[in-house]
């Protein structure tokens, strides 16, 4: 049995608990610790010993999940998704809240609304957006930016 080997099977455990921990989905977890196992992998010649390999292999794995968070955005962040199946009228907050933001993406000028749409909801990278709108990447991070900005003033 190789190195990588025994690594895995003495720490794929710990990885897959720490992110399960952090994205309480057990496909994604599995999933996200197959990757982190791959970084470690390509990585390993920059492992100097001077942490413990648990803790080297959870650096790795939050960076996995940044990396991961970032290719697939969403409005809300996922340690604030509810436990327990909201009320009836929680729902129809929770909805009413929906629809005020949705207006207020609606209300946003070009090409805020644009950008914010393609990275959100269409889920693309920002060098794709950067891509769609004849643009850099970096005018595409700082219109999503500004973009985010321009809602949170609106919202509170």
């Amino acid at each position: 049995m190789s190195d990588m080997e025994q690594m895995y099977q003495q720490y794929a455990q710990t990885v897959y608990r720490f992110l399960l921990s952090k994205v309480r989905n057990a496909d994604l977890a599995e999933e996200l610790t197959q990757e982190t196992f791959y970084q470690a992998i390509r990585s390993s010649g920059k492992y100097d010993g001077s942490s413990k390999v648990s803790t080297w292999l959870c650096g790795i794995a939050k960076n996995v999940l940044l990396t991961y968070n970032r290719k697939h955005p969403t409005m809300e962040d996922i340690d604030e998704q509810p436990l327990i199946s909201p009320s009836a009228e929680q729902e129809a907050m929770s909805q009413t809240r929906h629809l005020d933001l949705l207006k207020k993406v609606h209300d946003l000028s070009e090409p805020y609304r644009e950008v914010l749409l393609l990275r959100v909801y269409g889920g693309l990278s920002f060098r794709e957006v950067a891509e769609v709108m004849g643009k850099t990447e970096n005018w595409a991070r700082v219109t999503f930016y500004r973009a985010k900005e321009q809602l949170r003033n609106e919202v509170l």
